[in-house]
């Protein structure tokens, strides 16, 4: 199985940062999603990045690259922090949240598997974002375009709020990044489990 792990936004991406300008999302994307490659290739599977340039690359290429993998043997999870407001101030929403597209596929599968490592990992006062729909699955839905457009089962991780002060404190430290990366990696591995 071939894992593509998308480390959302670029160096030059405007915005994506926290208000104190202490947290850069494209860094903190890079950095964890390293982690997550190191991870799961020190444990023999077949990972990579799917944008190593520190440049933004378009949703088109980045769709591109991973369409490029059979379909069938390949997951993409997209790494990212969310924000609830323009990044000019603090704001109050926090936690931790996936996503896929709408409808029941097998993206539905990965999304909860990775989504139970959260729930087990992060304890309050952290939290996890949990939408609960016709299908029962606890993974927000939405046509992000690359969930849309990559033939693979494709998830979107939002990992807490870059504009909540409490959520980046803990993005921001060791623990909360080692944290991060282990969710995706054991939700991964449960996922391969399922196969």
């Amino acid at each position: 199985m071939k894992i593509l792990i998308d480390n959302g936004h670029g160096s030059d991406t405007p915005g994506k940062r926290s208000p104190d300008g202490t947290l850069r999302e494209y860094a903190w994307a890079r950095e964890v999603a390293n982690m997550i490659c190191d991870l799961l290739q020190a444990e023999g599977y077949d990972a990579s990045l799917l944008v190593p340039e520190s440049r933004d690359i378009a949703l088109a290429e980045r769709c591109r690259r991973a369409n490029k993998h059979n379909k069938n043997n390949t997951i993409l999870v997209s790494i990212h922090c969310n924000a609830a407001g323009s990044g000019s101030k603090w704001m109050t929403a926090r936690g931790w949240s996936i996503f896929t597209t709408k409808g029941i596929t097998k993206a539905d599968t990965l999304a909860e598997c990775i989504w139970k490592r959260a729930k087990e990992t992060f304890r309050y006062p952290l939290t996890v974002r949990s939408y609960s729909s016709a299908k029962m699955g606890h993974d927000y839905e939405e046509n992000f375009y690359i969930l849309m457009h990559s033939y693979c089962p494709a998830v979107l991780i939002e990992n807490f709020f870059q504009d909540n002060r409490a959520d980046v404190a803990y993005l921001l430290s060791y623990a909360g990044k080692a944290a991060c990366a282990e969710v995706a990696v054991l939700g991964i591995k449960d996922y391969l489990t399922t196969l």
